[in-house]
């Protein structure tokens, strides 16, 4: 079996949660930790354009001093976004998060944001498909498996 992006959202549920480029840093990271969220997407006139995520906080906020009251989520966010459609698999994601070295994989669907799944959501899905597999090839080699194959009657 083969996890789909659509298979993964629909399990976890599409919540989104976004924000203007003008909100602060301190209220992208109040929503987080509201929404136990490791990044926020950010939204401007109903488009995504971008994503900030803890790293981006602690690189680009504490690191250099800034105040995460005064600063501004679109000083601070990645863009452009690296977005996925519904029909990818589970294995083509975690190839292009460990490529891209990020963790958040917004989800759009005819050009509307439908969801996010993140690095977690995907394993989580291999290892299941890996156990689901494990599991059925115990039980074929336990005989649990039987095929039944009809035969034409003989006259």
């Amino acid at each position: 079996m083969v996890e789909t992006v659509r298979m993964i959202l629909k399990k976890k549920g599409g919540a989104v949660w976004t924000l203007p480029p003008d909100a602060t840093v301190y209220d992208a990271i109040s929503m987080m930790a509201e929404k136990s969220a490791g990044a926020m997407l950010v939204v401007s006139e109903g488009k995504l354009v971008g994503i900030v995520s803890e790293r981006d906080y602690a690189r680009k906020v504490i690191l250099k001093g800034k105040m995460s009251r005064e600063t501004k989520v679109s000083e601070i966010m990645s863009s452009p976004v690296t977005t996925v459609d519904l029909e990818r698999t589970a294995d083509e994601c975690m190839r292009l998060v460990t490529e891209k070295r990020i963790r958040h994989l917004p989800v759009v669907d005819q050009g509307q944001l439908v969801g996010v799944i993140s690095i977690g959501d995907l394993v989580k899905a291999i290892v299941s498909v890996q156990a689901e597999t494990i599991q059925y090839l115990s039980d074929y080699i336990e005989g649990k498996h039987t095929q039944t194959v009809a035969t034409p009657a003989v006259k």
